[in-house]
């Protein structure tokens, strides 16, 4: 089963994803932690397949998680989308160059969300089964 891991230090932004995943995608199963450094653990624990990452939290920063991740060969590979309400220009390309490999701005439209999360989902999975077939089997 998909897992999607949302870390948000926000409980009613957990609570509005958590309700979203529930009633239009109950496939994924959702997994979420309230700082950085429980996500991390979380991931490691339960690798995810996709990675939704708040930008500012107060333990630690959303920028350094995903800094943080990308240096741990068990989840390097997973997907991290910053979900967050900084929208200023330039900060989506700030975001990416951090190791991010999306966007998603707060506040988040309910009617798009979870399409847009299976869309990263879908380009993480076409990565994966290209990198398998360069490196001639399964990552």
């Amino acid at each position: 089963m998909t897992r999607v891991l949302y870390i948000e230090d926000e409980p009613n932004n957990r609570l509005l994803v958590k309700r979203l995943f529930s009633m239009l995608a109950p496939e994924i199963t959702y997994l979420e932690s309230d700082n950085a450094q429980t996500g991390i653990e979380l991931a490691i624990a339960e690798p995810p397949h996709l990675i939704l990452m708040d930008i500012s939290m107060p333990d630690m920063d959303g920028l350094t998680a995903t800094a943080q991740i990308r240096k741990l060969d068990a989840i390097r590979h997973v997907p991290i989308v910053a979900l967050t309400a900084n929208a200023m220009e330039g900060d989506r390309e700030r975001f990416i160059a951090a190791g991010c490999d999306g966007y998603i701005s707060k506040p988040i439209d309910i009617d798009t969300f979870v399409d847009t999360v299976r869309g990263f989902l879908k380009r993480a999975e076409s990565v994966q089964t290209v990198n398998a077939s360069q490196n001639g089997g399964p990552d």
